[in-house]
């Protein structure tokens, strides 16, 4: 559970981002929106498997790239 004290003449708007970017390092926010509906498991499988290509294609993307050569 998350917890964020809102400090003596601390900002409302400030105590609010920090417990956002509290939620979003734990990963509630994310949870949340993937549970909000139902989702069949074979679109979850498509989905991973398509996030693992796309993720595979940057990789290789990266390592074609030729070495970044000084400015003489």
């Amino acid at each position: 559970m998350i917890v964020i004290k809102v400090k003596k003449g601390e900002m409302i708007d400030k105590a609010i981002k920090r417990l956002k970017k509290a939620m979003d390092k734990e990963g509630i926010i994310k949870q949340v929106r993937a549970t909000r509906y139902f989702e069949k498991p074979c679109s979850k499988r498509r989905k991973k498997s398509e996030r693992a290509r796309a993720r595979a294609r940057s990789i290789a993307r990266r390592q074609a790239l030729p070495p970044v050569l000084p400015n003489l």
